[in-house]
């Protein structure tokens, strides 16, 4: 079994990402446009003592890896969790290229000669087939790094959920154990049916992460909803969007989460060394060391 810190660092803030402001997000696209300044809020943030990366599969990422794998003694305790796939990605190419094209652009190994001998059908006959390439493709910048959890996001997540096939987290759960060694991880903005997706899938004390906030932020159910579950249903929760994009004082929302029977984790986001270091020590104050 995985283990999990109780604080873990998001990469939303690198690529941009920013659900309440439009103008911020810009803001950081321009701050990290050169990967240095990527790593270098990172070994602020590694230096602190947070060894846990929860991130997409961006294509910068790769960079960063490759610095990673070159500094192997620097970063010998530095965990990723990649969260897969990055559906920008994907969808861009499509619109670009073409299907067929965007497939032989991310597959690994093998899979496109596979195809030109004809297998073309597999695709649309077997999701179990296309979820296995898509993970192999994405797990490749990985190579070499330690990845305990792969995470699928919640767009995927979400859409299998909408579409009933459970059955594809439980052939997740099992490909990235056996595949990779690690456990598997869901990204959702709705807990509730996913926990109960994943109980009939037979998918046992998974691992979770939801937005999870004062306000409800992005929280389909509702606040209520979730605090009954994080006390009653055994699940591995971590929570993400703590501070709502920022609508919540970050000591004020920090208490609240912090206060939540059965939450295990926390993910944030942080552009500097001293957001990194007020939001370890609130959590480290309401929950302790």
């Amino acid at each position: 079994m995985a283990t999990i810190d109780r604080i873990l660092f998001g990469d939303n803030q690198f690529f941009g990402v920013n659900h309440m402001s439009e103008e911020k997000a810009r803001q950081q696209l321009v701050k990290f446009k050169d990967t240095s300044a990527i790593i270098e809020v990172l070994d602020d943030a590694y230096d602190m003592g947070i060894r846990t990366f929860m991130c997409t599969t961006h294509d910068r990422i790769g960079e960063i890896c490759d610095h990673m794998r070159a500094h192997r003694d620097r970063y010998k305790d530095f965990v990723y969790f990649p969260c897969m796939p990055y559906a920008h990605k994907y969808a861009n190419s499509v619109s670009q290229v073409g299907v067929m094209e965007t497939i032989q652009r991310f597959a690994a190994g093998g899979v496109m000669n596979t195809l030109i001998r004809g297998a073309v059908g597999t695709l649309t006959r077997d999701i179990y087939a296309l979820m296995r390439l898509l993970v192999d493709a994405e797990m490749k910048r990985f190579e070499g790094l330690n990845t305990p959890v792969i995470f699928v996001q919640n767009v995927v997540t979400d859409m299998l959920l909408g579409l009933k096939l459970y059955p594809v987290f439980t052939e997740f759960d099992r490909y990235v154990k056996e595949r990779y060694g690690a456990e598997a991880g869901y990204i959702t903005m709705n807990l509730p049916l996913l926990l109960d997706a994943l109980a009939q899938a037979g998918v046992e004390n998974p691992i979770v992460c939801a937005n999870i906030n004062k306000i409800g932020f992005r929280m389909s159910g509702g606040v209520d909803a979730y605090r009954d579950l994080l006390r009653t249903r055994k699940c591995r929760a971590i929570a993400m969007s703590v501070l709502a994009s920022g609508a919540i004082p970050p000591e004020e929302a920090i208490e609240w989460a912090c206060g939540l029977e059965g939450l295990q984790s926390i993910v944030f986001g942080a552009s500097s060394r001293g957001n990194i270091r007020q939001t370890q020590e609130l959590i480290h104050g309401f929950w302790g060391r």
